[in-house]
């Protein structure tokens, strides 16, 4: 195993190009594409790689392939940093992990983070419906920390940043605790978005798309060389739409520069900046009744389309960006050193006027609340890593020595006050007046963490065991007040790999977050939740089968727990407080497998069992209940298959089932929502440099209550969406 020095991870792309195949009896005249045939052909070679792509493309099979049309040869991801930090196959990482790769976010045309999770095991993601702010996830019953490029995202009072898609060669979902190489982190895992990097060759694309609720979007890619030693990338994108909430408009601006220089042959440097602008006009998030949306009111069913908040009131605007870089340097004697760092800035404003009050006894006045909020948040992160191979007779060490470093700061201020109802079957907007609320400080809180890192793949023959272990030490600032917390983590695991490509493994690892606030029993600071896991299974790269056939498939079964949960106090004289008393647990099975044959066929499939419980906690109401947002079945399958010769060459369709069981929106489980099934289509047309798409998601425009947290806070499931897309490739 070597470090990548270049970190790039999964950077094919979506290649839509022809190949004349193997006899040259079939490119004569009769053949009705050969023109397109020798384009294509030409804009394949031309290609980063284009000759070996080609070559591996007619020598794909033993069959005649007239065209290869639509070629995506890392749909199929067998690799991922993110779990050791290495470029070590996954099948030899004890640990679960699912990488979606830019070829397959590009051929079933996702533009979402929560699009691109729907078919991916062990997360559930748009638990709050719809929002056009953030992507909700939960892994394994927790929510997830976000990170960009291996490096935790600024986030704030939600713990992802609404990043878009179409900046990220990949996404990498790490399962479980990952404390041992991130410091700091839930239990259920992370969640790692993997840039776009700068490629040595020129190759540029153009996009454009309409589609639902007045949805419009352009989006563009180029990359290429400046000279021997340098390379530049450039992705920007503009969307404008509305949602299927009346008045909520949603407009996005982002742009991403990089620059990659070869310092030395043995040193590369790369530059790499985002900037994201989000403005959301009359902003509104659900919140409605139960009464009228997931209970029956006798006056008729709340519309999906109301809007309860007040128009021109309403806002949401969000600025962030990031600077940094990676940077790698290989010696003479084979040790790598590398490092990556990145400054990360995010401000919200926001003021939303929703339904939190619930219905009058008319059963159609909603009662409202003004909430603004504001928040800014900044980090700046470092992590820097050396990497050496040592021999010592039958076993092979791969070593990773690692010092990370993390300096956030987070300034929050909120405003609360009531405002007038709306009718919410008749609504009639503007009888205000709305003053604005006075705001209050809510958060002043700084944070320092330092974590020191080591990890040793031990190879010997088949059998690799991963041995990790992490100090933190993390300093807390709130108010004024700071807490210094230091945590040892460690993860151990072993992988058996035969030749066939079957690797059963079995791992056990830790993780930590701090808490903030006080024991109001004692006086005491609280201290970090930790959890711990047991998980085990078996994971398949399909190496022996053949160049037709990729596949990539995993089967996990995991137990975790979290200990040091806030819980009830219990103390009459502070009602609110809370004690860390508390303890969850978690344990399931998980079974994913990607499949692409002969570039033809395409199949994602997932099976998620969650099981959830909390079994330590002070309030009788929330002992022995499920964690809430976490559904105990979730089934997803996904079949695209593309036609690759003959007149219809290039056109292909998809379809995709999504099932999810019921789940509990509230600690204490009295609020459920029924389980869904959703379908989602995708037809598409590929020829040379062109593609044309068109995509439904919920096909059938099943109108269902997501989540019910109480009475008064219920939020509709997302609409039929359908999506045109034209994309042209140079």
């Amino acid at each position: 195993m070597n470090p990548d020095p270049s970190n790039k991870i999964g950077s094919g792309e979506c290649n839509m190009v022809s190949n004349t195949g193997h006899r040259s009896h079939h490119a004569t005249s009769r053949h009705p594409h050969r023109p397109v045939a020798r384009l294509g052909a030409a804009l394949l070679l031309a290609a980063p790689g284009g000759q070996a792509l080609a070559q591996e493309a007619a020598q794909a099979t033993g069959q005649v392939i007239d065209e290869i049309v639509v070629y995506a040869p890392n749909y199929v991801s067998t690799d991922g940093r993110s779990a050791t930090k290495s470029t070590a196959p996954l099948v030899e990482t004890p640990q679960s992990v699912s990488v979606i790769s830019r070829d397959m976010i590009d051929l079933l045309n996702w533009n979402s983070l929560q699009d691109a999770m729907r078919y991916t095991s062990g997360v559930t993601g748009e638990n709050f419906g719809p929002d056009e702010r953030y992507d909700w996830l939960t892994v394994r019953g927790f929510y997830p920390v976000q990170y960009v490029d291996g490096l935790q995202a600024p986030v704030g009072s939600v713990s992802n940043t609404g990043l878009d898609l179409y900046g990220s060669e990949s996404v990498e979902v790490l399962k479980g605790p990952a404390a041992v190489l991130y410091g700091q982190s839930p239990p259920g895992g992370i969640v790692n978005m993997v840039s776009r990097r700068p490629r040595d060759e020129f190759g540029a694309e153009l996009e454009a798309q309409v589609g639902s609720f007045d949805h419009v979007q352009l989006a563009g890619d180029v990359t290429g060389p400046l000279s021997d030693t340098v390379s530049w990338r450039l992705t920007g994108l503009y969307r404008d739409r509305g949602t299927q909430v009346d008045f909520m408009d949603s407009r996005r601006v982002y742009v991403a520069p990089a620059l990659s220089v070869a310092l030395t042959p043995a040193t590369d440097l790369t530059l790499l900046a985002y900037y994201q602008d989000d403005d959301l006009k009359n902003q509104n998030t659900g919140y409605l009744p139960a009464v009228g949306t997931l209970l029956p009111n006798p006056l008729g069913k709340i519309p999906r389309s109301f809007f309860p908040g007040e128009p021109g009131v309403n806002f949401f605007k969000r600025e962030q960006y990031a600077l940094g870089y990676d940077f790698s340097h290989e010696f003479a004697n084979g040790f790598t050193l590398q490092q990556n760092l990145k400054y990360f800035s995010q401000e919200t404003d926001s003021r939303v006027i929703y339904g939190g009050g619930g219905l009058e006894a008319d059963n159609r006045t909603l009662n409202r609340f003004d909430f603004p909020y504001n928040e800014e948040v900044s980090s700046f992160n470092v992590d820097t890593r050396g990497y050496f191979e040592v021999n010592t007779g039958a076993l092979e060490h791969s070593i990773l020595v690692g010092l990370d470093y993390r300096d956030y700061d987070n300034q929050s201020e909120f405003g609360f006050a009531g405002t007038t109802p709306i009718d919410v079957f008749a609504p009639v907007y503007g009888a205000g007046p709305f003053p604005f609320p006075d705001l209050f400080p809510f958060l002043d809180q700084q944070q320092k963490q330092t974590g020191l890192y080591v990890q040793d793949q031990i190879r010997r023959d088949r059998l690799v065991v991963t041995l990790s272990g992490r100090y933190d030490n993390v300093k807390s600032t709130s108010s004024g007040d700071s807490v210094t917390d230091r945590e040892f983590t460690y993860r151990g695991g072993v992988n058996y790999v035969f030749d066939n490509g079957v690797a059963p493994y079995l791992q056990t690892a830790t993780s930590f977050q701090p808490v903030s606030g006080v024991d109001v029993n004692t006086g005491r600071a609280f201290v970090p939740t930790t959890g711990r896991q047991v998980e085990g299974g078996v994971k398949f790269d399909g190496r022996q089968l053949g160049r037709d056939l990729k596949v990539f498939g995993s089967v996990a079964a995991y137990r975790l727990v979290e200990d040091n949960v806030l819980t009830a106090a219990n103390n009459p004289e502070f009602p609110f407080a809370s004690v860390q008393e508390g303890e969850v647990r978690v344990q399931g099975v998980e079974v994913e497998a990607v499949l692409r044959h002969r570039e033809s066929l395409s199949l994602n499939f997932s099976y998620t069992y969650t099981d959830s419980e909390v079994t330590k906690s002070n309030d009788p109401a929330t002992l022995g209940q499920r964690l809430f947002a976490t559904p105990l079945h979730k089934f997803s399958a996904l079949v695209d298959y593309t036609l690759q010769s003959g007149q219809m060459a290039g056109l292909g369709a998809g379809l995709g089932v999504r099932y999810t069981s019921g789940v509990y929106g509230d600690a204490a489980n009295e609020w459920y929502v029924s389980g869904v099934t959703l379908f989602d289509a995708i037809v598409h047309y590929d020829r040379a440099d062109w593609r044309f798409a068109v995509n439904a998601n919920n096909l059938f425009d099943k109108e269902y209550v997501q989540r019910c947290s109480n009475a008064t806070d219920c939020f509709y499931g997302t609409a039929r969406i359908v999506t045109g897309t034209i994309s042209r490739r140079f």
